[in-house]
Protein backbone atom coordinates (compact mmCIF):
# COMPACT_ATOMS: atom_id res chain seq x y z
CA UNK A 1 0.00 0.00 0.00
CA UNK A 2 1.65 3.23 -1.14
CA UNK A 3 1.57 6.17 1.24
CA UNK A 4 -0.49 9.05 -0.02
CA UNK A 5 1.62 12.20 -0.37
CA UNK A 6 -1.12 14.24 1.31
CA UNK A 7 -0.88 12.01 4.38
CA UNK A 8 2.88 12.46 4.46
CA UNK A 9 2.63 16.22 4.20
CA UNK A 10 0.05 16.34 6.97
CA UNK A 11 2.17 14.22 9.25
CA UNK A 12 5.29 16.30 8.64
CA UNK A 13 3.54 19.30 10.14
CA UNK A 14 2.99 17.52 13.45
CA UNK A 15 5.33 18.20 16.33
CA UNK A 16 7.67 15.24 16.74
CA UNK A 17 8.24 16.13 20.39
CA UNK A 18 4.55 15.95 21.17
CA UNK A 19 4.30 12.62 19.41
CA UNK A 20 7.24 11.21 21.31
CA UNK A 21 5.45 12.04 24.53
CA UNK A 22 2.38 10.06 23.58
CA UNK A 23 4.19 6.82 22.77
CA UNK A 24 2.09 4.51 20.63
CA UNK A 25 2.17 1.44 18.43
CA UNK A 26 1.35 1.02 14.78
CA UNK A 27 -1.49 -1.25 13.73
CA UNK A 28 -0.18 -3.86 11.29
CA UNK A 29 -1.55 -4.87 7.96
CA UNK A 30 -4.33 -2.96 6.23
CA UNK A 31 -8.06 -2.52 6.53
CA UNK A 32 -8.70 -5.60 4.37
CA UNK A 33 -7.76 -9.20 5.05
CA UNK A 34 -4.53 -8.64 3.13
CA UNK A 35 -1.38 -9.23 5.20
CA UNK A 36 0.73 -6.15 4.49
CA UNK A 37 3.98 -5.28 6.24
CA UNK A 38 4.62 -1.54 5.81
CA UNK A 39 8.36 -0.92 5.92
CA UNK A 40 10.17 2.43 5.75
CA UNK A 41 13.48 2.76 3.87
CA UNK A 42 15.78 5.79 4.17
CA UNK A 43 16.86 5.83 0.51
CA UNK A 44 15.57 5.24 -2.99
CA UNK A 45 16.55 2.01 -4.76
CA UNK A 46 19.40 2.80 -7.19
CA UNK A 47 18.84 -0.30 -9.33
CA UNK A 48 16.85 -3.54 -9.54
CA UNK A 49 19.43 -5.16 -11.83
CA UNK A 50 21.27 -8.11 -10.17
CA UNK A 51 24.37 -7.37 -12.23
CA UNK A 52 24.52 -3.68 -11.35
CA UNK A 53 23.37 -3.58 -7.71
CA UNK A 54 25.96 -2.35 -5.21
CA UNK A 55 23.95 -1.00 -2.29
CA UNK A 56 21.96 -2.19 0.72
CA UNK A 57 18.51 -1.11 -0.53
CA UNK A 58 18.91 -2.85 -3.90
CA UNK A 59 20.33 -6.01 -2.32
CA UNK A 60 17.38 -6.26 0.08
CA UNK A 61 14.98 -6.02 -2.85
CA UNK A 62 16.86 -8.57 -4.96
CA UNK A 63 17.12 -11.02 -2.06
CA UNK A 64 13.35 -11.05 -1.66
CA UNK A 65 12.25 -11.19 -5.30
CA UNK A 66 14.91 -13.61 -6.60
CA UNK A 67 16.49 -16.78 -5.32
CA UNK A 68 20.00 -18.06 -5.90
CA UNK A 69 21.60 -21.46 -5.45
CA UNK A 70 21.65 -20.92 -1.68
CA UNK A 71 19.74 -18.61 0.68
CA UNK A 72 20.89 -17.54 4.14
CA UNK A 73 18.66 -19.12 6.79
CA UNK A 74 17.45 -17.63 10.07
CA UNK A 75 20.84 -18.38 11.65
CA UNK A 76 22.67 -16.65 8.76
CA UNK A 77 24.00 -19.90 7.34
CA UNK A 78 23.83 -20.67 3.58
CA UNK A 79 21.33 -23.43 2.82
CA UNK A 80 20.07 -24.97 -0.46
CA UNK A 81 17.35 -22.82 -2.04
CA UNK A 82 17.48 -22.87 -5.83
CA UNK A 83 19.60 -25.97 -5.30
CA UNK A 84 17.87 -29.21 -4.40
CA UNK A 85 20.70 -30.15 -2.03
CA UNK A 86 24.15 -29.05 -0.87
CA UNK A 87 26.83 -28.83 -3.55
CA UNK A 88 29.22 -31.74 -4.02
CA UNK A 89 32.69 -30.21 -3.66
CA UNK A 90 35.92 -31.79 -4.90
CA UNK A 91 38.68 -32.58 -2.42
CA UNK A 92 40.84 -29.68 -3.65
CA UNK A 93 37.90 -27.26 -3.25
CA UNK A 94 37.97 -26.22 -6.92
CA UNK A 95 34.91 -27.96 -8.37
CA UNK A 96 31.28 -27.58 -7.24
CA UNK A 97 28.60 -29.83 -8.70
CA UNK A 98 25.09 -28.58 -8.06
CA UNK A 99 21.71 -30.16 -8.63
CA UNK A 100 18.94 -27.59 -9.00
CA UNK A 101 15.40 -28.14 -7.81
CA UNK A 102 13.07 -28.93 -10.69
CA UNK A 103 9.97 -27.30 -9.19
CA UNK A 104 11.39 -23.74 -9.24
CA UNK A 105 9.64 -21.39 -11.69
CA UNK A 106 9.83 -17.85 -12.93
CA UNK A 107 6.80 -15.61 -12.65
CA UNK A 108 5.92 -16.27 -16.30
CA UNK A 109 5.65 -19.98 -15.38
CA UNK A 110 8.85 -21.04 -17.14
CA UNK A 111 11.19 -23.32 -15.17
CA UNK A 112 14.37 -21.97 -13.59
CA UNK A 113 17.16 -23.78 -15.40
CA UNK A 114 20.90 -24.12 -15.09
CA UNK A 115 21.29 -21.96 -18.21
CA UNK A 116 19.75 -19.03 -16.29
CA UNK A 117 22.56 -19.14 -13.74
CA UNK A 118 25.16 -19.43 -16.49
CA UNK A 119 23.72 -16.39 -18.27
CA UNK A 120 23.38 -14.32 -15.08
CA UNK A 121 26.98 -14.95 -14.04
CA UNK A 122 28.34 -14.35 -17.53
CA UNK A 123 26.39 -11.12 -17.85
CA UNK A 124 27.79 -9.81 -14.57
CA UNK A 125 31.46 -10.49 -15.40
CA UNK A 126 31.08 -9.24 -19.00
CA UNK A 127 32.94 -5.88 -19.08
CA UNK A 128 30.22 -4.53 -21.41
CA UNK A 129 27.77 -4.74 -18.48
CA UNK A 130 29.92 -2.48 -16.32
CA UNK A 131 29.27 -4.35 -13.07
CA UNK A 132 31.18 -2.97 -10.09
CA UNK A 133 30.61 -6.30 -8.35
CA UNK A 134 32.31 -8.33 -11.08
CA UNK A 135 35.34 -8.67 -8.80
CA UNK A 136 33.23 -10.84 -6.48
CA UNK A 137 33.53 -13.56 -9.13
CA UNK A 138 37.34 -13.50 -9.18
CA UNK A 139 37.51 -16.87 -7.42
CA UNK A 140 35.59 -18.41 -10.36
CA UNK A 141 37.83 -19.70 -13.15
CA UNK A 142 38.70 -17.05 -15.76
CA UNK A 143 36.42 -14.41 -14.21
CA UNK A 144 39.14 -11.82 -13.65
CA UNK A 145 40.51 -12.16 -17.19
CA UNK A 146 36.99 -11.89 -18.62
CA UNK A 147 36.34 -8.73 -16.60
CA UNK A 148 39.54 -7.24 -18.03
CA UNK A 149 38.45 -8.09 -21.57
CA UNK A 150 41.18 -10.70 -22.00
CA UNK A 151 38.84 -13.70 -22.45
CA UNK A 152 35.30 -14.30 -23.67
CA UNK A 153 32.51 -14.47 -21.12
CA UNK A 154 31.64 -17.99 -22.33
CA UNK A 155 34.93 -19.18 -20.81
CA UNK A 156 33.73 -18.44 -17.28
CA UNK A 157 34.02 -21.44 -14.95
CA UNK A 158 30.32 -22.26 -14.85
CA UNK A 159 28.50 -24.58 -17.21
CA UNK A 160 25.15 -26.31 -17.45
CA UNK A 161 25.72 -30.07 -17.59
CA UNK A 162 21.95 -30.62 -17.86
CA UNK A 163 18.75 -28.61 -17.55
CA UNK A 164 19.02 -28.79 -13.75
CA UNK A 165 22.71 -29.46 -13.20
CA UNK A 166 25.57 -27.00 -12.83
CA UNK A 167 29.30 -27.44 -12.62
CA UNK A 168 31.33 -24.56 -11.21
CA UNK A 169 35.12 -24.48 -11.47
CA UNK A 170 37.10 -22.16 -9.24
CA UNK A 171 40.42 -20.46 -9.92
CA UNK A 172 41.38 -20.95 -6.30
CA UNK A 173 39.88 -22.60 -3.25
CA UNK A 174 37.56 -20.09 -1.58
CA UNK A 175 36.62 -20.78 2.06
CA UNK A 176 33.55 -18.50 1.91
CA UNK A 177 32.21 -19.60 -1.49
CA UNK A 178 28.98 -21.01 0.00
CA UNK A 179 28.15 -17.47 1.16
CA UNK A 180 28.71 -16.14 -2.35
CA UNK A 181 26.18 -18.64 -3.68
CA UNK A 182 23.58 -16.90 -1.48
CA UNK A 183 24.63 -13.38 -2.53
CA UNK A 184 22.48 -11.29 -4.94
CA UNK A 185 25.23 -10.81 -7.54
CA UNK A 186 25.16 -14.58 -8.15
CA UNK A 187 21.45 -14.78 -8.95
CA UNK A 188 20.04 -16.36 -12.11
CA UNK A 189 18.80 -14.12 -14.91
CA UNK A 190 16.74 -14.88 -17.99
CA UNK A 191 18.57 -14.14 -21.22
CA UNK A 192 15.39 -13.77 -23.29
CA UNK A 193 13.97 -11.21 -20.86
CA UNK A 194 17.20 -9.19 -20.64
CA UNK A 195 17.45 -9.10 -24.43
CA UNK A 196 13.77 -8.29 -24.87
CA UNK A 197 13.98 -5.12 -22.78
CA UNK A 198 17.56 -4.15 -23.55
CA UNK A 199 18.59 -0.92 -21.79
CA UNK A 200 15.18 -0.84 -20.05
CA UNK A 201 15.71 -4.26 -18.42
CA UNK A 202 14.79 -4.09 -14.68
CA UNK A 203 14.03 -0.33 -14.83
CA UNK A 204 10.44 -1.03 -13.82
CA UNK A 205 8.61 -3.90 -12.14
CA UNK A 206 7.21 -5.29 -15.38
CA UNK A 207 10.55 -5.30 -17.19
CA UNK A 208 11.89 -8.40 -15.46
CA UNK A 209 10.74 -11.80 -14.22
CA UNK A 210 11.28 -13.14 -10.71
CA UNK A 211 11.82 -16.49 -9.00
CA UNK A 212 11.85 -15.54 -5.31
CA UNK A 213 9.34 -15.55 -2.44
CA UNK A 214 8.00 -12.19 -3.69
CA UNK A 215 7.77 -10.26 -6.93
CA UNK A 216 8.77 -6.63 -7.36
CA UNK A 217 5.68 -4.48 -7.93
CA UNK A 218 4.88 -0.75 -8.14
CA UNK A 219 8.52 0.06 -8.97
CA UNK A 220 8.67 2.89 -11.50
CA UNK A 221 12.28 3.89 -11.76
CA UNK A 222 15.72 3.40 -10.20
CA UNK A 223 17.01 6.23 -8.04
CA UNK A 224 13.75 8.18 -8.20
CA UNK A 225 10.80 6.06 -7.05
CA UNK A 226 9.96 6.59 -3.39
CA UNK A 227 7.56 3.66 -2.97
CA UNK A 228 7.39 0.10 -4.24
CA UNK A 229 6.25 -3.32 -3.03
CA UNK A 230 7.27 -6.96 -2.70
CA UNK A 231 4.15 -8.99 -3.48
CA UNK A 232 3.81 -12.69 -2.68
CA UNK A 233 4.86 -14.88 -5.61
CA UNK A 234 2.31 -17.63 -6.20
CA UNK A 235 4.75 -19.35 -8.56
CA UNK A 236 7.40 -19.73 -5.84
CA UNK A 237 8.25 -23.35 -5.06
CA UNK A 238 8.00 -22.74 -1.28
CA UNK A 239 5.02 -20.37 -1.37
CA UNK A 240 3.31 -22.09 1.58
CA UNK A 241 6.09 -20.78 3.86
CA UNK A 242 5.40 -17.18 2.77
CA UNK A 243 2.68 -15.71 5.01
CA UNK A 244 2.75 -12.06 3.92
CA UNK A 245 0.71 -10.88 0.95
CA UNK A 246 2.86 -7.81 0.52
CA UNK A 247 5.73 -5.76 1.90
CA UNK A 248 4.96 -2.11 1.10
CA UNK A 249 8.07 0.06 0.98
CA UNK A 250 8.09 3.84 1.40
CA UNK A 251 11.16 6.04 1.36
CA UNK A 252 11.17 8.56 4.22
CA UNK A 253 14.43 10.42 4.84
CA UNK A 254 13.38 12.44 7.88
CA UNK A 255 13.43 10.49 11.15
CA UNK A 256 10.65 12.59 12.77
CA UNK A 257 8.36 11.83 9.83
CA UNK A 258 9.11 8.11 10.15
CA UNK A 259 8.24 8.23 13.84
CA UNK A 260 5.02 10.07 13.10
CA UNK A 261 4.03 7.42 10.56
CA UNK A 262 4.67 4.64 13.05
CA UNK A 263 2.71 6.29 15.83
CA UNK A 264 -0.12 7.19 13.49
CA UNK A 265 -0.46 3.53 12.44
CA UNK A 266 0.73 4.07 8.86
CA UNK A 267 4.01 2.13 9.13
CA UNK A 268 4.99 -1.11 10.87
CA UNK A 269 8.76 -0.66 10.97
CA UNK A 270 10.75 2.56 10.84
CA UNK A 271 14.38 3.57 11.46
CA UNK A 272 15.33 6.09 14.13
CA UNK A 273 18.42 8.19 14.69
CA UNK A 274 19.98 10.75 17.02
CA UNK A 275 17.73 12.33 19.63
CA UNK A 276 14.67 10.36 18.57
CA UNK A 277 16.54 7.07 19.07
CA UNK A 278 17.59 8.23 22.53
CA UNK A 279 14.05 9.30 23.44
CA UNK A 280 12.47 6.06 22.25
CA UNK A 281 15.01 3.49 23.48
CA UNK A 282 12.83 2.46 26.44
CA UNK A 283 9.73 1.92 24.30
CA UNK A 284 8.61 -1.75 23.99
CA UNK A 285 8.73 -1.50 20.17
CA UNK A 286 12.37 -0.33 20.14
CA UNK A 287 14.91 -2.76 18.65
CA UNK A 288 18.61 -2.51 17.79
CA UNK A 289 20.00 -4.29 14.73
CA UNK A 290 23.78 -4.71 14.76
CA UNK A 291 25.28 -5.10 11.32
CA UNK A 292 28.71 -6.16 10.09
CA UNK A 293 29.23 -2.80 8.44
CA UNK A 294 31.59 0.12 8.86
CA UNK A 295 31.19 3.79 7.93
CA UNK A 296 34.40 5.57 6.95
CA UNK A 297 35.87 8.67 5.34
CA UNK A 298 37.39 7.99 1.93
CA UNK A 299 39.89 10.68 0.86
CA UNK A 300 40.27 11.11 -2.90
CA UNK A 301 43.87 10.16 -3.75
CA UNK A 302 43.36 9.80 -7.51
CA UNK A 303 45.44 12.77 -8.68
CA UNK A 304 49.21 12.99 -8.20
CA UNK A 305 48.89 16.43 -6.65
CA UNK A 306 46.02 15.45 -4.35
CA UNK A 307 46.68 16.67 -0.78
CA UNK A 308 44.92 13.52 0.43
CA UNK A 309 47.89 11.45 -0.67
CA UNK A 310 49.66 12.93 2.35
CA UNK A 311 49.60 10.37 5.15
CA UNK A 312 49.98 13.00 7.87
CA UNK A 313 46.88 14.85 6.63
CA UNK A 314 44.89 11.62 6.78
CA UNK A 315 46.25 10.84 10.27
CA UNK A 316 45.46 14.37 11.48
CA UNK A 317 41.84 13.96 10.39
CA UNK A 318 41.57 10.57 12.11
CA UNK A 319 43.13 11.74 15.40
CA UNK A 320 40.75 14.73 15.47
CA UNK A 321 37.61 12.56 15.55
CA UNK A 322 36.13 11.59 18.92
CA UNK A 323 34.32 8.46 17.79
CA UNK A 324 32.89 7.79 21.23
CA UNK A 325 31.14 11.17 21.19
CA UNK A 326 29.99 10.52 17.63
CA UNK A 327 28.26 7.21 18.40
CA UNK A 328 26.91 8.12 21.83
CA UNK A 329 25.86 11.74 21.43
CA UNK A 330 25.28 12.24 17.70
CA UNK A 331 24.09 8.89 16.29
CA UNK A 332 22.70 7.41 19.54
CA UNK A 333 21.31 4.37 17.69
CA UNK A 334 23.44 1.59 19.12
CA UNK A 335 26.33 2.06 16.69
CA UNK A 336 29.75 1.42 18.22
CA UNK A 337 33.31 2.73 18.07
CA UNK A 338 35.34 0.68 15.55
CA UNK A 339 38.84 -0.66 16.19
CA UNK A 340 39.64 -0.59 12.47
CA UNK A 341 37.95 -1.24 9.14
CA UNK A 342 36.85 -4.84 9.78
CA UNK A 343 33.89 -4.85 12.20
CA UNK A 344 33.53 -6.71 15.47
CA UNK A 345 31.78 -10.07 15.22
CA UNK A 346 32.54 -10.77 11.56
CA UNK A 347 35.16 -13.52 11.87
CA UNK A 348 37.24 -15.43 14.42
CA UNK A 349 40.76 -16.86 14.43
CA UNK A 350 40.66 -20.44 13.07
CA UNK A 351 43.01 -21.59 15.86
CA UNK A 352 42.14 -19.51 18.95
CA UNK A 353 38.57 -18.49 18.07
CA UNK A 354 39.51 -14.90 19.01
CA UNK A 355 37.65 -12.14 17.19
CA UNK A 356 39.61 -10.51 14.36
CA UNK A 357 39.32 -7.08 15.97
CA UNK A 358 40.64 -8.34 19.34
CA UNK A 359 43.80 -9.66 17.71
CA UNK A 360 44.21 -6.49 15.69
CA UNK A 361 44.03 -4.22 18.72
CA UNK A 362 42.66 -0.69 18.72
CA UNK A 363 44.16 1.00 15.67
CA UNK A 364 42.10 4.17 16.09
CA UNK A 365 42.59 6.87 18.69
CA UNK A 366 41.18 10.30 19.54
CA UNK A 367 44.21 12.42 20.38
CA UNK A 368 44.07 16.20 19.93
CA UNK A 369 47.82 16.64 20.43
CA UNK A 370 48.69 14.04 17.80
CA UNK A 371 46.06 15.51 15.47
CA UNK A 372 47.68 18.95 15.69
CA UNK A 373 51.19 17.52 15.39
CA UNK A 374 50.24 15.54 12.25
CA UNK A 375 48.45 18.59 10.83
CA UNK A 376 51.57 20.77 11.24
CA UNK A 377 53.66 18.10 9.47
CA UNK A 378 51.08 17.86 6.69
CA UNK A 379 51.06 21.63 6.13
CA UNK A 380 54.86 21.71 5.92
CA UNK A 381 54.96 18.77 3.50
CA UNK A 382 52.17 20.22 1.33
CA UNK A 383 53.50 23.77 1.49
CA UNK A 384 50.17 25.23 2.65
CA UNK A 385 48.90 27.13 5.65
CA UNK A 386 45.21 26.47 5.03
CA UNK A 387 43.23 23.80 3.23
CA UNK A 388 39.60 23.63 2.12
CA UNK A 389 37.92 20.23 2.43
CA UNK A 390 34.47 19.23 1.17
CA UNK A 391 32.61 16.24 2.64
CA UNK A 392 30.32 14.40 0.22
CA UNK A 393 27.46 12.84 2.21
CA UNK A 394 23.97 11.38 1.82
CA UNK A 395 21.06 13.76 2.36
CA UNK A 396 19.57 11.84 5.30
CA UNK A 397 19.08 13.17 8.84
CA UNK A 398 21.72 10.82 10.23
CA UNK A 399 24.31 11.76 7.63
CA UNK A 400 23.71 15.49 8.05
CA UNK A 401 24.06 15.31 11.84
CA UNK A 402 27.27 13.32 11.54
CA UNK A 403 28.63 15.75 8.95
CA UNK A 404 27.86 18.71 11.23
CA UNK A 405 29.84 17.03 13.99
CA UNK A 406 32.78 16.26 11.67
CA UNK A 407 32.73 19.78 10.28
CA UNK A 408 32.91 21.23 13.77
CA UNK A 409 35.52 18.95 15.30
CA UNK A 410 37.87 19.04 12.30
CA UNK A 411 37.67 22.83 11.92
CA UNK A 412 38.11 23.43 15.66
CA UNK A 413 40.99 21.00 16.12
CA UNK A 414 42.96 21.60 12.91
CA UNK A 415 43.48 25.35 12.63
CA UNK A 416 43.33 26.43 8.98
CA UNK A 417 41.28 23.43 7.82
CA UNK A 418 38.06 24.76 6.32
CA UNK A 419 35.37 22.10 6.04
CA UNK A 420 32.26 22.34 3.87
CA UNK A 421 29.52 19.73 3.41
CA UNK A 422 27.74 18.58 0.25
CA UNK A 423 24.56 16.56 1.05
CA UNK A 424 23.16 14.76 -2.01
CA UNK A 425 20.70 11.89 -2.67
CA UNK A 426 22.12 8.40 -2.18
CA UNK A 427 22.18 7.56 -5.91
CA UNK A 428 24.00 10.84 -6.66
CA UNK A 429 26.55 10.17 -3.93
CA UNK A 430 27.25 6.72 -5.41
CA UNK A 431 27.56 8.15 -8.93
CA UNK A 432 29.90 10.96 -7.87
CA UNK A 433 31.99 8.54 -5.78
CA UNK A 434 32.35 6.18 -8.73
CA UNK A 435 33.43 9.05 -11.00
CA UNK A 436 35.89 10.44 -8.48
CA UNK A 437 33.92 13.67 -8.19
CA UNK A 438 34.63 14.31 -4.50
CA UNK A 439 37.32 15.39 -2.06
CA UNK A 440 36.38 13.25 0.94
CA UNK A 441 33.34 10.99 0.75
CA UNK A 442 31.51 9.51 3.71
CA UNK A 443 31.26 5.91 2.53
CA UNK A 444 30.05 2.67 4.05
CA UNK A 445 30.52 -1.02 3.51
CA UNK A 446 28.50 -3.95 4.79
CA UNK A 447 30.05 -7.40 4.67
CA UNK A 448 28.92 -9.47 1.72
CA UNK A 449 30.02 -12.64 3.50
CA UNK A 450 31.44 -13.59 6.89
CA UNK A 451 35.15 -13.09 6.23
CA UNK A 452 37.59 -10.14 6.65
CA UNK A 453 38.37 -10.31 2.92
CA UNK A 454 34.93 -8.82 2.27
CA UNK A 455 36.43 -5.54 3.55
CA UNK A 456 40.14 -5.93 2.85
CA UNK A 457 39.73 -6.80 -0.84
CA UNK A 458 38.08 -3.41 -1.42
CA UNK A 459 41.22 -1.35 -1.01
CA UNK A 460 43.61 -3.26 -3.21
CA UNK A 461 45.00 -1.25 -6.11
CA UNK A 462 42.49 -1.10 -8.97
CA UNK A 463 39.47 -2.46 -7.11
CA UNK A 464 36.37 -0.65 -8.41
CA UNK A 465 35.21 0.00 -4.83
CA UNK A 466 38.50 1.65 -3.95
CA UNK A 467 36.95 4.93 -4.99
CA UNK A 468 39.63 7.06 -3.35
CA UNK A 469 42.36 5.03 -5.11
CA UNK A 470 44.42 4.21 -2.02
CA UNK A 471 47.41 2.11 -3.05
CA UNK A 472 50.10 0.23 -1.13
CA UNK A 473 52.06 -2.63 -2.81
CA UNK A 474 52.70 -4.43 0.49
CA UNK A 475 49.01 -4.31 1.33
CA UNK A 476 48.17 -5.70 -2.12
CA UNK A 477 50.71 -8.48 -1.64
CA UNK A 478 49.20 -9.61 1.67
CA UNK A 479 45.59 -9.54 0.43
CA UNK A 480 46.63 -11.51 -2.65
CA UNK A 481 48.50 -14.05 -0.52
CA UNK A 482 45.39 -14.61 1.61
CA UNK A 483 43.39 -15.27 -1.55
CA UNK A 484 45.92 -17.49 -3.35
CA UNK A 485 49.11 -18.82 -1.73
CA UNK A 486 47.57 -19.29 1.71
CA UNK A 487 43.94 -19.87 0.68
CA UNK A 488 44.04 -23.45 2.01
CA UNK A 489 46.18 -22.63 5.07
CA UNK A 490 43.71 -21.03 7.52
CA UNK A 491 46.30 -19.83 10.05
CA UNK A 492 48.66 -18.31 7.47
CA UNK A 493 45.72 -16.74 5.68
CA UNK A 494 44.51 -15.22 8.95
CA UNK A 495 47.93 -13.65 9.60
CA UNK A 496 47.97 -12.20 6.08
CA UNK A 497 44.65 -10.49 6.70
CA UNK A 498 45.66 -9.13 10.12
CA UNK A 499 48.89 -7.72 8.70
CA UNK A 500 47.02 -6.17 5.77
CA UNK A 501 44.57 -4.42 8.09
CA UNK A 502 47.47 -3.03 10.14
CA UNK A 503 49.02 -1.53 7.01
CA UNK A 504 45.73 0.02 5.89
CA UNK A 505 45.11 1.54 9.30
CA UNK A 506 48.73 2.63 9.66
CA UNK A 507 48.38 4.54 6.39
CA UNK A 508 44.84 5.68 7.21
CA UNK A 509 44.07 4.75 3.60
CA UNK A 510 40.46 5.10 4.70
CA UNK A 511 39.38 6.60 8.03
CA UNK A 512 36.82 4.46 9.94
CA UNK A 513 34.09 6.38 11.77
CA UNK A 514 31.78 3.81 13.37
CA UNK A 515 30.41 0.30 13.20
CA UNK A 516 26.81 0.60 12.22
CA UNK A 517 23.82 -0.45 14.25
CA UNK A 518 20.29 0.59 13.47
CA UNK A 519 17.63 1.66 15.91
CA UNK A 520 14.15 0.73 14.71
CA UNK A 521 10.62 0.71 15.94
CA UNK A 522 8.75 -2.44 14.92
CA UNK A 523 5.13 -3.26 15.58
CA UNK A 524 4.76 -6.11 18.07
CA UNK A 525 2.46 -7.84 15.60
CA UNK A 526 5.28 -8.27 13.09
CA UNK A 527 7.12 -11.54 13.68
CA UNK A 528 10.13 -13.36 12.23
CA UNK A 529 11.74 -10.55 10.25
CA UNK A 530 15.08 -12.20 9.49
CA UNK A 531 18.00 -9.77 9.69
CA UNK A 532 21.38 -10.76 8.27
CA UNK A 533 24.51 -8.91 9.50
CA UNK A 534 26.23 -9.91 6.23
CA UNK A 535 24.98 -9.97 2.66
CA UNK A 536 21.45 -8.77 1.92
CA UNK A 537 20.18 -7.39 5.23
CA UNK A 538 16.53 -8.49 5.31
CA UNK A 539 14.67 -11.62 4.36
CA UNK A 540 10.88 -11.40 4.55
CA UNK A 541 10.26 -15.00 3.46
CA UNK A 542 9.48 -16.11 7.03
CA UNK A 543 7.81 -12.92 8.27
CA UNK A 544 4.20 -13.02 9.41
CA UNK A 545 1.64 -10.77 11.11
CA UNK A 546 0.23 -12.03 14.37
CA UNK A 547 -3.53 -11.56 14.64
Amino acid sequence: MKLKKSALLGLITLSSIALVACGGNASSGSNSDEKVFRFVERQEMPTADPSLATDEVSFIALNNVYEGIYRLDKENKPQPAGAAEKAVVSEDGLTYKIKLREDAKWTDDKPVKAADFVYGWQRTVDPKTGSEYAYMFNSVKNAEKISKGEMKKEELGIKATGDYELEITLEKATPYFDYLLAFPSFLPQRQDIAEKYGKDYTTASDKAVYNGPFTLTDFDGPGTDTSWSYTKNDKYWDKDTVKLDKVAIDVVKEAPTSLNLFQDGQADEVPLSGELAQQMKNEPNYITLKGASTFYLEPNQREENSPYRNVNLRKAISYAIDRKALVEQILANGSTVPTGLVPVGLATDPKTNEDFTKELGDELAYDVDKAKESWEKAKDELGVSTLSVDLLIDDTDNAKKMAEYLQGTLSDTLEGLKVSVSPVPFSVRLDRSNKGDFQIAVSAWGADYADPSSFLDLFTTGNSYNRGRYSNPEYDKLVNSAATTNANDPEARWKDMLDAEKILMGDMGVIPLYQKSEAHLRSDKIKDVVYHPTGAKYDFKWTYIED
